[in-house]
Order: C-alpha cells, then structure tokens, then sequence
C-alpha cells in the first residue's frame, strides 16, 4: 500500500474541490464536505430542492477523477435486478452469463432513489456497507473506489418511499447545495452562455490517486481522547429526551473516518477535536430519528446534534 504524504493528499483534495467549484458555483463548504468524504471511502445523500445541480455535482465528481460513471433514475418499476444485474441466457453456448448492472462502476448517481420501492432500495445496502454485490448465490466486488451520491427532494411525497433507517445509517454524510446568492446565480448564466462548464471539465486526479488517500486517510492518528469524544457525542445522542433512536456505532466509525480524511485535507497526520466538530451535524444529523411530540414540534435534527456538541467539553 502507497502512503500518500499529508501535505501532498491535501494539495490533491483541495485541487479536487476548486475543480468541483468551476462547475458548482459559490457552495465551497458543501463541496469541500463532500470530497472529505470521498476521501473517507462513504457515499453521500443530497437532499436538496430540483434544479440546483445535484446531477451536474455527480458528473463532475466523476470526470475529476477520470472514473467511470453511471446514472439510474429511481422509479416505482425498477426492480433489484436493473441495479446489480442478472444471469442472461446465451443460446449459442447453452449457458448463462451474468450481464453485470450499472452498480459496477466508480461513481453511482442514484437519482430521485425514494421514488423507488423499499424492495429496489435494499439492492444498494450490500454494495454501500461491504463493497460488493450478491447475485444468485454468487459474490462479486466491486470496482474502486467505489462512491455513491444518491439524490432526493425533500419536499415532495406523492409517490416516494421513505428512505429505511437502515439505508439512511449507510450514507456516510448528507449534504444540500441549496440556493446560489444573487451574484453567484448571475455568474451561473454568464457562464451558460457558451458551452456548460462541464463540457471542459478535465479530471485533476486519478482513480488510482485516490485510492492511495483513502488508504492513506485510515493512517490519521485519533488520539484517545479525540476518540471519546466521538463516542461521548453519540452517547448522549442516545440519551437525549427529545431522541428515539440516536447514533449507531456505525455512526460514530462515520465520524470517526471522516474526521481522519478532514485532518488530511488539512495536510496533517492526526485529527484534533475541531475536525469532529465540523462534520458532526453531516454525517450524525440523518442517523437520529426525534419522538413524535419533537418532530411535529418542529425541532430540527441538525439543531440538537450541535447542541450536543457544544455541551461536552472539548478534550485538550
């Protein structure tokens, strides 16, 4: 395994994320997130508002890395199969061949993926949590790196499936792009003017070169303190009376690798507290499901993870 040296990872990632900005305009602290966790090796949920470049973000993010790319429209109809593939008969040699699905690939847009049934859904949670697919008995990996970005609208019901907290729990962080300002819309349609910015979109990385950060990332030391904290954060998450169900431990080893991947975008070799403290709403904030009297009250998830955080004392 090549060791990528800190301050080299950092200058590949932050090259990676000005790249992502010459296509997504004005939404830096997003992009930045989300490269974290690609160098982390999760998979990212945008739930955002139609039109404001989730589609584009996914392409983009694939060209960066000169990976292969491949898009599923999540609908009512699709079935497991469409996903991961199936054994197709070959008359000529009287045998089946496994026709491999669009899931083997580096860069996964899985769009709209509530609109399909739970069924359809449950196809991706192998593949997100060990890498690979099970099909008729038979296991095959994955290529890598492996990253999925799945997309929903968070305001629109008719016709969608609830994302299961099963699913959810696997999505490493959710982000939402969120409207442009004024000014930054303005420079979104001068630039469309002539070709779109992704048309001379050219990959700043490779694959290869990512694969060695994100076996490199796994290498940032967490001291143990630094590691409580983690833990101390999804404790009382687990505590908290307005909380029903709070961080899995799977929750807290997402926040743990990704503070690790947010230390070396920074070009050093250890994660301190304020990397936790960063990423602690992304990538806890989804996991919590609130009681009833809380939900409907209106109390906002990504409000009680930072109350959470700030109420325990930072480790020294």
């Amino acid at each position: 395994m090549a060791v990528v040296d800190p301050s080299v990872g950092q200058i590949t990632l932050r090259e990676l994320s000005d790249n992502l900005a010459r296509v997504i305009e004005g939404k830096r602290e997003c992009l930045d997130t989300l490269v974290i966790t690609l160098a982390a090796g999760g998979s990212v949920l945008l739930e955002d508002v139609p039109g404001v470049g989730k589609t584009t973000l996914a392409k983009a993010v694939a060209v960066s890395i000169g990976a292969t790319y491949h898009r599923i429209q999540f609908t009512p109809d699709l079935l497991p199969a469409d996903i991961t593939g199936s054994s197709i008969y070959n008359p000529a040699q009287g045998t089946f061949e496994f026709r491999e699905g669009p899931i083997f690939c580096n860069v996964l847009l899985a769009d709209e993926i509530n609109r399909a049934s739970p069924r359809t859904q449950s196809a991706l949670l192998e593949p997100m949590n060990e890498r690979q697919v099970s099909v008729e008995g038979e296991t095959r990996e994955l290529p890598r790196p492996f990253f999925i970005l799945a997309t929903q609208n968070p305001i629109e019901y008719h016709g969608t499936y609830p994302l299961p907290e099963a699913q959810l729990d696997r999505f490493m962080a959710v982000l939402d792009i969120g409207y442009p300002s004024a000014e930054d819309e303005v420079h979104i349609l001068q630039g469309q003017m002539g070709p779109h910015p992704l048309e001379s979109l050219q990959a700043s990385t490779s694959k290869e070169a990512l694969m060695e950060i994100q076996d490199t990332v796994r290498l940032v030391h967490v001291d143990e303190s630094v590691t409580r904290y983690v833990v101390e954060i999804s404790r009382r998450s687990r505590e908290h009376p307005q909380v029903k169900l709070g961080v899995s431990p799977r929750g807290s080893l997402m926040l743990f690798r990704a503070s690790q991947a947010c230390a070396f975008m920074d070009g050093r070799d250890y994660v301190s507290p304020d990397d936790v403290q960063r990423l602690a709403v992304p990538v806890l904030a989804h996991r919590l499901i609130l009681h009833s009297k809380a939900k409907y009250g209106g109390v906002r998830k990504e409000t009680l993870v930072s109350e959470i955080v700030t109420s325990i004392p930072v480790p020294i």
